[in-house]
């Protein structure tokens, strides 16, 4: 479902607007949000739309990754949302990732160049 319309009404918010702004400009290399979870996509999604440049959005968990991926699809186009795939063990595993969770991360890494 296509929630496009509610990102334009989001956008309004005096704060949100401010770091869109702050974004656009090109001076401001990242730009620090606090707020509720409920917000979070619809903050990204207003920064990606509107400033134009890539936004990276880093979560706690993978799970949260591909719960703000699934509501960013329904915020802007599919094609414009790329999830970076935990690497699924531990540092101190002696396991590799499986082999399509390393091509999924080499995947993102070279769409970001």
């Amino acid at each position: 479902m296509s929630l496009h319309g509610l990102l334009d009404a989001v956008v309004k918010d005096a704060a949100l607007a401010e770091a869109i702004r702050a974004a656009a400009d090109g001076n401001r290399m990242h730009v620090d949000l606090v707020g509720p979870p409920a917000a979070r996509p619809f903050a990204v999604a207003a920064l990606a739309r509107d400033t134009g440049r890539p936004v990276l959005a880093v979560t706690a968990t993978g799970r949260e990754a591909e719960d703000l991926a699934a509501a960013l699809r329904s915020l802007l186009p599919a094609e414009g949302i790329v999830e970076y795939p935990s690497w699924e063990t531990l540092p101190h595993e002696r396991l590799s990732p499986r082999s399509d969770t390393v091509g999924r991360r080499l995947a993102v890494l070279r769409r970001l160049t």
